[in-house]
């Protein structure tokens, strides 16, 4: 539904997008992901036409974005919810909207009513929170119905209540068979919503695929709760496994847990039933979204602040307090 072929866009001397390709599939909900600077808005630009690539192309159901006869009816879009006149009305701007593309008057409504905005619906956008401005942006690309959604940063501002129920929105659109692209630095919130990943990094894709086998393939560790653990310890490292103490002490500890890293829970419980070594507890950890994100983009973030260390001037300020 969403195709990116060879996408290069140079910015004032400077490759933006360096032969970027990838393809958006309905029915899932796809998590684009990357630092600052790694292309993604450039990326999203190009997509929905606001700006033309040096070369290579964008298409959204099978044409591009200019083509499109009633683009509101086939792409929903928010990559700017401040973009809205401040004394328009949500009412205002969606029914102007909806004249556009002679949508229904009352799909207005309903959008409304779908975000949570039915009682501020006739309240200047100027006096809205950032929140309640990201919650119309979510109403204006649903007005017309779409089948492909690209949301830029959609929670933003939003409380736990409406994170959440951002979620089930996703969710639900994406159940229904459309194609749902979701930018967000937000790395925990991708990792409930995402059934995909597309991680770019300095203008190139640098994973493309499934939440669950890109976490997988990332390596997963078994935490391991044993009374014998010093001696089943030496047995795991001889199979080749790498065996970390936790609990106080750390790696000298001697107490009964650890991380294993290099086998799986059916070979260790094999290996320590070979041996006769009680097991108390196996359980499988696999790496969050956020560290395999952070692994795969340490090379790719252009801009990277120095180790923490205290603002010059914060030991003289406490001094004289």
């Amino acid at each position: 539904m969403i195709d990116v072929r060879d996408l290069v866009k140079t910015y004032e001397g400077k490759r933006v997008l360096d032969g970027m390709s990838f393809h958006v599939a309905p029915g899932r909900v796809t998590a684009f992901l990357g630092p600052n600077g790694a292309g993604k808005s450039t990326t999203l630009r190009l997509i929905t036409g606001m700006g033309r690539p040096d070369s290579g192309d964008a298409t959204v159901l099978g044409v591009p974005y200019r083509d499109l006869p009633a683009p509101l009816r086939s792409v929903g879009i928010l990559l700017d919810a401040s973009a809205v006149h401040p004394a328009f009305t949500p009412r205002a701007h969606l029914a102007w909207l909806a004249r556009t593309h002679r949508i229904p008057r009352d799909r207005v409504a309903a959008v409304l009513d779908v975000v949570g905005l039915t009682d501020a619906a006739r309240r200047p956008v100027r006096g809205f929170s950032l929140g309640m401005r990201q919650r119309l942006g979510i109403a204006t690309a649903l007005l017309g119905d779409p089948e492909v959604l690209l949301l830029d940063e959609p929670v933003n501002g939003l409380d736990p209540a409406g994170i959440r129920w951002f979620r089930t929105l996703v969710r639900a659109l994406a159940d229904e068979g459309r194609t749902v692209l979701v930018s967000s630095h937000l790395m925990a919130e991708m990792a409930i919503v995402a059934d995909h990943v597309l991680v770019i990094g300095r203008g190139r894709v640098l994973a493309d695929g499934p939440l669950a086998e890109l976490v997988t393939t990332a390596g997963t560790a078994v935490r391991l709760l044993s009374p014998r653990l010093g001696e089943l310890s030496g047995k795991l490292r001889a199979a080749g496994a790498t065996v970390a103490r936790t609990g106080p002490g750390g790696a000298f500890a001697s107490g009964t847990e650890a991380v294993v890293t290099g086998l799986s829970c059916a070979q260790i419980g094999d290996l320590a039933a070979t041996h006769g070594y009680p097991v108390h507890e196996l359980t499988p950890e696999r790496p969050a979204l956020e560290d395999v994100y952070l692994r795969l983009t340490d090379d790719a973030a252009e801009y990277r602040a120095s180790t923490p260390a205290p603002v010059p001037g914060t030991e003289r300020n406490r001094a004289r307090a």
